[in-house]
């Protein structure tokens, strides 16, 4: 059992278990340490880890050879159990955090049970954050289970630096405009006017500077405050970072045992890592050149200069009033008889009152963009949990939790969605809430590339990749950057991001319903706006990923990858894991399936990181059935019963 907690911008994720006991079959025991490979393997490199467990074995006082991973505090004499966790701590360059500090054997004994007295329960974490806990031990008259006793550990977490990115700079003057006769003469004539039609300049400085300072401002404008673009990555590649983690384990050898051959070893992947680079780079010009050539490469170099045009200018643009034919488009968008949220207005009364309600919103939805604040009602929310019709009905993750939000700010969810739509551009592989695109269109798209491939008697490998809790995993700040990537003006990015300042909920469920808590990660699940930023998001983190359609669509979080090799499909899927997962969300190995077109021969499965992916026969796909075979005859069979 894995949680993940986010504490003052750190990521921390807790992990429990109980490992099978010294007379189990050795076969059981190898299964647990697999399955807890891969929830460490799930686990993003720079997050935090602690694990807590009964690990049912003995890791002793000796540590001669295992130094790097467990002090010399332990237990009595070690036996194989033990050496497992050893082991398992050398893999996950993890370490023992409960046998490096000195206690009196009282407080390292977790296990009596009669004359018996043992350590078998660790807590753990990686050794890079070993310096981060300051006491761990025994609490001597605790327990938690029979015949067990609480180990706790004091941990302080070192909270990081802002990045680069989310450090403001100061907005300077544009004082090189002066060169310019015209805006030279504009700024003597407004100086003039600031000094009340006076020509000659106050005498005291502090009183000249600022009048000077706020003309200058007013007259030539200032910088947009943004820095200047970190280096280019967009080459990057599987070997580059291969290399890149190499040399640092190399690194991290050499500063261990200052060797004249770990010093050596650490010269030459220094060197590999640089070739590697220069490759990466070479080839990846290569590939944009040709691609820049064929007529598909028009629309790539009609991207990269539009995006290259707007990235060399602000977004402060000035943002018109909202006008009445926009409230009447939007009201007129708004389906009756739906649910209503905490303030009990539904949209049905302000179609009721007709234009009166016209005039009323404008004035009202002019004033929040004004201020770029809404009514604090707005901000509470109901979230109703509903069972997906499968699975555990115990089990939460069976659910889907839908917020029932106020009707008058979906309205006005609504009027910010369609501004942000004549802003925004999303790349044609998306068919989720995107105009004159469905589910049909991708369906029909995936089935008639099927048919091609069936037809010409060759293989057609797919994968169905799902991402987890995809839109409560969103992190706002990479929301926020998004956006404003995507160009849209500042005082929007502002406007929505006031939409989930301060936001609260409670959880309604058929025994009543719970306190209310904040909810500080994630998009609002029913909100109006939320697909729109959630195609926003996938739209910037696919950039550099995805592939032409019909290879590559996505209809909100469900994907599908197609490649006419099971190799080249397993290097597309590495590549769409990295690309989310690499801000906080998570591709599920659970329910990402491969599919295999037209097989010929047994070809296996894609692997993810080692793990299998599960190969089916058929796929629901966007709620219709496809076959391996490439008919559609499961698809009419259920339409029939229907």
């Amino acid at each position: 059992m894995s949680l993940k907690l986010e504490i003052e911008g750190v990521m921390l994720n807790v992990v429990s278990g109980y490992a099978p006991q010294v007379g189990c079959e050795l076969e059981e025991k190898e299964r647990f340490w697999s399955e807890l490979d891969e929830v460490m393997e799930s686990i993003p490199t720079g997050e935090r880890v602690v694990i807590g467990a009964d690990f049912n074995g003995h890791v002793g006082e000796e540590n001669t050879g295992d130094e790097e991973v467990m002090g010399k505090f332990g237990v009595k004499e070690g036996n194989l159990e033990g050496q497992m966790v050893v082991d398992f701590a050398k893999r996950m360059d993890m370490a023992v955090v409960s046998t490096y500090f000195q206690k009196r054997e009282e407080h390292r004994v977790t296990y009596k049970s009669g004359g018996r007295r043992t350590q078998v329960d660790y807590i753990l974490c990686r050794r890079g954050n070993l310096k981060e806990i300051s006491d761990c031990k025994v609490v001597v008259g605790e327990r938690v289970a029979r015949q067990h006793r609480m180990v706790v550990c004091r941990m302080t977490l070192m909270v990081c630096k802002k990045k680069r990115s989310e450090i403001e700079i100061e907005k300077k003057t544009k004082w090189w405009k002066l060169k310019k006769e015209d805006c030279c003469e504009e700024f003597r004539q407004k100086l003039r006017q600031a000094l009340g039609g006076q020509v000659v300049l106050p005498d005291d400085w502090e009183t000249t500077a600022e009048v000077i300072r706020e003309t200058g401002r007013k007259v030539l404008g200032v910088s947009s405050g943004r820095r200047k673009e970190d280096k280019e990555t967009w080459w990057w590649n599987e070997e580059v970072q291969d290399s890149i983690q190499r040399k640092r384990l190399a690194k991290k050898k050499w500063d261990m045992d200052r060797t004249e051959e770990n010093r050596q070893e650490y010269k030459e992947l220094q060197c590999r890592v640089k070739r590697e680079v220069s490759k990466a780079k070479q080839k990846a010009y290569d590939e944009l050149y040709t691609r820049l050539d064929t007529r598909e490469g028009e629309k790539d170099l009609y991207r990269l200069t539009r995006q290259r045009d707007r990235d060399g200018k602000d977004v402060q643009q000035k943002v018109d009033k909202i006008r009445k034919d926009e409230v009447r488009k939007a009201l007129k968008r708004m389906k009756s008889g739906k649910a209503v949220g905490p303030d009990d207005i539904p949209v049905k009364v302000w179609k009721c009152l007709g234009e009166a309600a016209v005039e009323f919103l404008t004035s009202l939805f002019n004033r929040v963009l004004e201020s770029e604040k809404m009514p604090e009602e707005w901000r509470r929310s109901v979230l109703v949990p509903i069972f997906k019709n499968k699975g555990d009905v115990q089990s939460c993750s069976n659910y889907r939790g839908i917020k029932l939000m106020s009707h008058t700010m979906k309205l006005w969810e609504r009027v910010v969605e369609a501004r942000l739509r004549k802003v925004v551009e999303i790349c044609e592989q998306q068919y989720d809430f995107m105009p004159r695109k469905s589910t049909t269109d991708a369906i029909f798209a995936l089935r008639i590339l099927m048919e091609k491939y069936r037809d010409g008697q060759r293989e057609l490998h797919c994968v169905f990749v799902d991402l987890e809790k995809a839109y409560d995993r969103v992190p706002r700040e990479e929301l926020w950057y998004c956006m404003r990537k995507s160009g849209v003006a500042e005082k929007y990015v502002r406007v929505v991001q006031d939409m989930y300042e301060r936001s609260r909920t409670v959880v309604r469920c058929a025994v009543g319903q719970t306190v209310e808590f904040k909810v500080e990660v994630g998009l609002h699940q029913g909100s109006a706006l939320s697909p729109f930023l959630f195609a926003i998001v996938m739209d910037q983190l696919s950039e550099e990923v995805r592939q032409e359609s019909p290879w590559t669509m996505m209809f909100a979080d469900d994907i599908v990858i197609c490649s006419e090799s099971r190799e080249q499909v397993e290097e597309n899927l590495e590549r769409w894991r990295f690309a989310p997962e690499r801000i906080g969300m998570k591709v599920s190995r659970s329910k990402t399936e491969y599919m295999c077109v037209n097989e010929r021969e047994g070809s296996g499965t894609v692997r993810l990181q080692g793990e299998e992916m599960k190969k089916v026969q058929e796929f629901k796909y966007l709620g219709s059935t496809v076959q391996s075979n490439g008919e559609c005859g499961k698809e009419v069979e259920k339409r029939v019963q229907a």
